[in-house]
Order: structure tokens, then sequence, then C-alpha cells
């Protein structure tokens, strides 16, 4: 079955991502179109060998698709989402817009394919937050096996999780230090060059930021409600590539060996767990990868039935176009699309 394809954001990061991976991934495309702003009409995005040109989205008839992958932000898929719902597509949203929508299923297939089911309410899949997603596939196992009661987790997320701008101002940083200019930032709240910053997203009333938040709420409606969770989500000095230090409290008693050989076996899950130098996966090992790594699995002496682990994945991969291009993936396996 080939399926027509529209890609929203085509020119961003998050777009061409999403246009090398359907290429990789040889997803049986039969038309596609690169939509973006109208300053962005005509600039040239690859495919394959293909060469496409950026089409205006707010002249574009979405009847033409049967799949709409936003990847443009809340303002332009709250505005444009429904509206490409209403004509026929189905909408796999990048954005955090539709996110806790009850009507609107939040997916990871390795986590919850399932759930996919739900998006014939309003047309609309939405796609997590880039660390909840690598985030959920590690636990996902676990929780069958033993039940996650609580997770703390610290994230050490890249750069290129706050755009093409922030990327930039790391490496014009990281430059300008060595030459003495000045590193006033403007895309972060403080330098990020040479340094981290314990703070993305907005703040909220009780002192976590939105992007926390993200991570608590997210989890509950993908993996399971009764999970609790803390998270402190830190930017750091690299440029993609999301890690993580996860420490989780179980209801059932599981050794370090019994998670290890369990993340072995899971899907969308390479563990890389030698207890030596170099015998973990760092952010730069994981780009360009599709898998989540884990490594430095261990047992927690701190809780009852308590493990610790190290988690890394490419965020723009696994954490938004390798996720959005999964979901409609299984939107195909199971038949859920009408023909072309």
């Amino acid at each position: 079955m080939e399926v027509n394809v529209a890609i929203v954001g085509a020119t961003g990061n998050v777009g061409q991502e999403i246009l090398a991976i359907l290429e990789e991934r040889m997803f049986p495309v039969g038309e596609i179109f690169a939509l973006a702003s109208r300053q962005s009409i005509g600039r040239e995005v690859s495919f394959g060998d293909k060469t496409l040109k950026c089409q205006d989205l707010e002249n574009f008839d979405f009847s033409k698709v049967q799949i709409a992958l936003f990847a443009a932000g809340g303002e332009i898929s709250s505005k444009w989402a429904p509206k490409a719902a209403k004509a026929g597509a189905v909408v796999i949203d990048n954005s955090s817009h539709f996110r806790m929508d009850p009507d609107v299923p939040l997916i990871v297939p390795e986590v919850n394919a399932d759930a996919v089911r739900g998006f014939s309410k309003k047309n609309i899949i939405a796609n997590p937050n880039c660390s909840t997603a690598q985030l959920v596939v590690a636990l996902k196992p676990l929780h069958d096996v033993a039940t996650i009661k609580r997770v703390v987790v610290s994230t050490y997320q890249s750069t290129s999780g706050k755009g093409r701008a922030a990327m930039d101002e790391l490496f014009t940083q990281t430059k300008g230090i060595f030459v003495n200019d000045d590193a006033t930032p403007t895309e972060f709240t403080k330098q990020i060059a040479f340094n981290v910053i314990p703070h993305i997203d907005v703040f909220m009333e009780d002192g976590f930021t939105k992007e926390e938040w993200k991570m608590m709420a997210e989890t509950k409606k993908i993996l399971d409600p009764k999970i609790k969770l803390t998270a402190t989500c830190v930017r750091v000095p690299t440029v993609v590539g999301h890690a993580e230090s996860v420490n989780v409290e179980f209801e059932n008693e599981i050794s370090d060996d019994q998670a290890r050989e369990i993340l072995r076996e899971a899907p969308g899950l390479l563990v890389v767990d030698k207890r030596e130098d170099g015998g973990y996966i760092t952010p730069v090992d994981c780009v360009g990868d599709f898998a989540t790594f884990v490594s430095r699995i261990r047992v927690d002496p701190t809780v009852d039935n308590g493990l610790a682990f190290w988690c890394v994945s490419d965020n723009l991969r696994k954490g938004a176009a390798l996720n959005a291009v999964q979901i409609a993936e299984t939107l195909i396996n199971r038949s859920l699309l009408a023909a072309a």
C-alpha cells in the first residue's frame, strides 16, 4: 500500500530528519509534499535522490494525503493540524499542543501501540517529548516484569532540542571563548558553552519547569498513571543526543542481571553495559542511530527493589522524527489508513 504524505515544517531539523528516516526505512511513499511557511516557499529539501520544493502550508489541500507529519511547533500545529485532520489526513504531531488531550493518543510504538486506534476521535496522534520517549522505551519492559512505583530522572539534553539557533549559539560561544569574545546568551538563559543549565522551558508555580512536568505527565499517560516520577531537566553543551540518569523503585524484586537480560530482549533498545573504561554509550556514540541505549545498570541500595541506569538516544530521531515515522508504520501495519 502506497501512502501520500505531507511534511509540515520540512525545512527544520526534525522535518529534514523525518524525510531522511522515511527514505532509510523504505516507507511506502506514494506522493510526498514538503510544506513550510511562506518565507520558505521554493526552498529545496532532499528526499533520497529526489529534491522537493517547499510548498505553501496555507494553500495546501490536505485531502491529497493520508498522513500529515507536523514538525513546525505548537502554534502551527494548533492552527493547522485540526484543518488537516478535518480534510481526512491522519495527523502525527511532534509539538506538545495535543499531548494531554484525552481524545488524542500519545504514542511510543514500542510501549503503547494498541492505543493508536484512538486517533479516530480527532484524526490526530501526538508524539511525546523527546526526553519522555527514550525514557518510557527503557521503563516499559521493566514495568511489565516488576511494576514501577517511582522514578527519579535527571536529564542531560543537547542543544538541538531547542532548535537550530540554539545549536548555532553553542558553536559560536565555544569558538568565541577561545578568542575572548563575549559569550552573551540569546537562545539560553545562561552561557551554554562549557556550562550546564538546569532550566528547560518555562517555570511553573510549583518550581518545576514545563519540560519536567511534561516528563511526569506524559509518562503517566503513555505507561501507567500510577507511576510517580520526578525530573530535573538540564541543558548541556552537546549538539545531538539526550542522556538520562534514571533511578527506579519497583514493587517487586528485580536484580541488575535480570534487568540487563530483560532490556536486551526489548524492542528499540540496545544494552551496552561493560563495567570497564568506555563500556557505556555517550551522546556522541548514539548520533544517527535508531536505538535507545542503556548502560550502567546497577542495584540502587537506598530503596527496596531499586535499580539505577543510564539511558542515551538521538533526540532528533527517537525523540522526534523516528517515533513519528514508527507511528505512521503502525497505522499501515494495522490497516488503519484509508486507501489513497
